[in-house]
């Protein structure tokens, strides 16, 4: 090879590598807007938070997702409405199970459960 061929060839090398690098560093971002949402499921399931607490930060965690554009995870809805349900807010619990269901066809089965058992529990 000549030299100016050798020189071309090594300028392109970094090049080369820095759009490698550069297409492998971005990739798709999270499906779902999580949130506060695991803190506040260890926090009801460790007894460390308060289910006002929860609902307060599951509630701003709702309208962050709202404003980002993306849709909770599966269970978001549902564990809200539990929170609700601990409260005796039967009309906020209703809501977020309905949500749930709409979001989540698949959790039908077992929202309908819990409104079940808690029609038979009133």
């Amino acid at each position: 090879m000549k030299r100016s061929s050798l020189t071309r060839l090594a300028a392109g090398v970094p090049l080369a590598a820095t759009l490698l690098l550069a297409g492998c560093a971005t990739g798709p971002g999270p499906l779902y807007y999580w949130g506060g949402y695991q803190p506040a499921l260890y926090g009801h399931f460790t007894k460390e938070t308060g289910p006002q607490e929860q609902i307060a930060s599951l509630e701003a965690g709702l309208e962050k997702a709202r404003a980002a554009g993306k849709p909770v995870p599966p269970g978001y809805n549902a564990h809200l409405g539990l929170l609700y349900a601990e409260g005796e807010q039967t009309d906020q619990m209703l809501k977020y199970f309905e949500a749930e269901k709409a979001l989540y066809p698949e959790s039908a089965s077992y929202m309908d459960f819990l409104l079940a058992k808690f029609k038979r529990a009133q």
